[in-house]
């Protein structure tokens, strides 16, 4: 049973609880244990999952956040910084599914984060889980 670690960045609770609430169904479909933290933003999911793996406690990471275009730059350098951190600890070996949602409105995120709809929690559960089963397979 694999040990994995959800972290999430809660600006937009709604869409963060269904999130979250795909992404635990799937680790526990899956046979899985989990356990959640908080961070206060998207930038922070990186070093989290970071310092979390330092530990040695997880064997596999889900980043979840909802990141929403508005009229500044700000979206731009949230969106891809988040993923450049969280892909650079995925090519260290971490086995990571990328969960943030980076939509033009609140209407895209919510079809994204219903776990009735495109579930983008879950199949972020489900690539860690992947990338785990991959990593286990190469070592």
């Amino acid at each position: 049973m694999a040990r994995v670690l959800i972290v999430e960045a809660r600006f937009y609770t709604h869409l963060n609880d269904m999130l979250l609430e795909g992404a635990r169904a799937a680790i526990e479909q899956a046979g899985h244990s989990h356990e959640t933290i908080t961070v206060p933003g998207a930038l922070e999911l990186p070093g989290a999952i970071g310092l979390a793996a330092e530990s040695g406690r997880y064997d596999a990471y889900v980043a979840i956040g909802v990141v929403i275009r508005g009229e500044t730059y700000h979206f731009e350098i949230v969106a891809g910084e988040s993923a450049r951190g969280l892909m650079a600890l995925s090519m260290d070996g971490l086995a990571i599914g990328n969960g943030i949602l980076t939509t033009e409105d609140e209407a895209q995120a919510l079809t994204r984060a219903k776990p009735t709809e495109k579930d983008k929690g879950g199949e972020a559960a489900k690539a860690a889980l992947a990338m785990l089963a991959l990593r286990e397979r190469f070592a």
